[in-house]
């Protein structure tokens, strides 16, 4: 049994494939995330119905997978019919999470049409489509690199001299 939050075998063979700078979308259920994929990308839909899965609930899964470099935004109109005065509320969520997480990176916003592009990029390997309503809840993710132990040695284990 795997012992991650992440148990999805799809999102896991994804990202075992994947490595340094990789890029996975979590998209909210606005995001037309079919017609936006990169030439690497797959799509796992987990949108089950209105608000079924959130945004947050899959970065809770994925922060417990692969290490996270560098998480964007799109950002909101400043005017128009979905101009927002301040950052959307869920945004907030996504810091506290990183924050819980130990990763201080900052949100990192991009303009609508340029996310979109970022999103349509050889290194977009996965876009996770949930049912989350929030708006501009939209989160792409670039993969880190997994830190190990010196050589040979298993993280959490003793050298054969017996030093850690």
């Amino acid at each position: 049994m795997l012992l991650q939050e992440l148990l999805h075998p799809k999102i896991n063979e994804v990202l075992a494939r994947g490595g340094h700078y990789s890029k996975v979308l979590i998209a909210d259920s606005n995001y037309p995330a079919y017609h936006t994929l990169g030439p690497n990308a797959e799509l796992v839909s987990l949108n089950l119905s209105p608000g079924l899965v959130s945004v947050c609930q899959v970065l809770a899964a994925l922060l417990t997978a692969v290490p996270i470099d560098a998480a964007h935004t799109m950002m909101y109109p400043k005017s128009g019919p979905y101009a927002l005065p301040a950052d959307p509320p869920v945004w907030d969520s996504f810091r506290q999470m990183f924050a819980d997480a130990g990763n201080d990176l900052q949100l990192q916003s991009i303009e609508q049409m340029a996310f979109y592009d970022a999103v349509n990029s050889r290194e977009h390997i996965l876009t996770i489509q949930t049912g989350d309503q929030a708006i501009f809840a939209n989160l792409l993710l670039t993969i880190g690199v997994r830190r190990s132990a010196s050589c040979g040695k298993k993280p959490g284990s003793r050298s054969s001299r017996g030093d850690q």
